[in-house]
């Protein structure tokens, strides 16, 4: 700006002759002042193209004038206007500057906050974020834009590489946590698995049962409930013991479950009841009983005592079985079952007696 100004103030005017050119000026004294007009509102628009655009065409205009009346006193005042045209635009464009290095501060500042947020969240790198802040605060200080612009570059770098680590070391946090969390969930598949296995024979224990028998109602999808209470299952315990017992109960309950189709359910209800939930009418039902009775009921190996002794004994059950019609509850149908099991227990008795 100040070199411009010089060159404007030069005694141009000097080198033209009052005396030899009355009123006129050399034609080559026109267009090189004409030529500096253009000249300076090119590198105005390189510069700064949003202000440069104006300048460049005030410029013109009084050049254009100048080339039409080439008189000494147009070049006067073409001199005065061009100062005031360079000068409004030199206000311009520093206030542009100025505002965009307020700018650039501001974000180093937002920035400098955003890396201590970081920071304070991940005490593995505070040490060297709170390095990272303070040298972008100092950067806030600088007035050159070109040692702002290189300082921010550097600082960026610098964060960005900070960042990335913590992302490295944030992944392999996160393959930890899923890690311990997939073991957490096969945990708990295996409790929620045992809070619906009786703890004895592994198949479905009452809870478990009654569980199917209300999603059944609840989808209104029809089912029977079939009732098995194992015969003479108490001479078995009294004469081998409980240990034999539980043997047994563990061998009829395996049986049941393998010739149990896998839609239907099959638990031990209590003792040496069980109970199965079938996916079908009372008819249907019938046809799965007399299988059952054909592979489960039937001879059994139980080992008794310590000395790795078996003994040969038959097994069976009496059944009761009934449908669920909607409206009923668990409970009735279930009473339903049982009073037809026992009342077929009962006629076992008087068969025997």
């Amino acid at each position: 700006m100040i070199s411009i100004k010089k060159y404007l103030d030069m005694d141009t005017l000097k080198l033209v002759s009052d005396e030899s050119i009355p009123g006129q000026l050399d034609p080559k004294t026109t267009e090189c002042f004409r030529s500096v007009l253009s000249c300076v509102g090119t590198n105005a628009i390189r510069i700064l193209p949003a202000h440069g655009v104006d300048l460049e065409a005030n410029l013109q205009g009084i050049g254009n004038r100048l080339a039409h009346t080439p008189t000494a006193d147009l070049l006067k005042l073409t001199k005065t206007q061009a100062e005031v045209f360079i000068g409004e635009w030199g206000e311009r464009t520093a206030g542009h500057f100025k505002g965009k290095a307020e700018e650039v501060k501001e974000l180093l500042i937002a920035l400098a906050k955003a890396a201590e947020c970081v920071s304070n969240k991940d005490r593995g790198h505070s040490s060297h974020f709170k390095e990272l802040i303070v040298r972008m605060e100092k950067i806030a200080d600088l007035n050159d834009i070109s040692e702002i612009r290189s300082s921010i570059v550097k600082r960026v770098t610098e964060l960005k590489d900070s960042v990335n680590q913590m992302a490295r070391e944030s992944q392999q946090l996160v393959a930890q946590l899923k890690a311990e969390v997939s073991t957490y969930e096969t945990r708990l598949r295996s409790a929620e698995q045992l809070a619906y296995r009786d703890e004895l024979t592994m198949v479905a224990n009452r809870r478990s049962v009654e569980e199917r028998m209300r999603q059944n109602i609840a989808s209104k999808l029809p089912f029977c409930v079939v009732m098995l209470d194992l015969n003479h299952f108490k001479k078995v315990n009294d004469k081998y013991g409980h240990v034999a017992g539980d043997d047994l109960l563990k061998q009829f309950a395996k049986e049941l479950q393998l010739n149990t189709r896998s839609g239907d359910l099959a638990g031990r209800w209590g003792g040496d009841e069980f109970v199965l939930v079938l996916s079908c009418d009372k008819s249907g039902a019938r046809a799965q009983i007399e299988r059952l009775e054909s592979w489960v009921f039937g001879k059994y190996k139980i080992q008794v005592g310590t000395e790795n002794k078996t003994v040969e004994v038959r097994l069976d059950a009496s059944v009761g079985v009934a449908d669920w019609h909607p409206g009923e509850t668990i409970e009735e149908v279930v009473e339903k079952a049982d009073q037809a099991m026992y009342l077929e227990k009962n006629h076992l008795r008087m068969r025997t007696a």
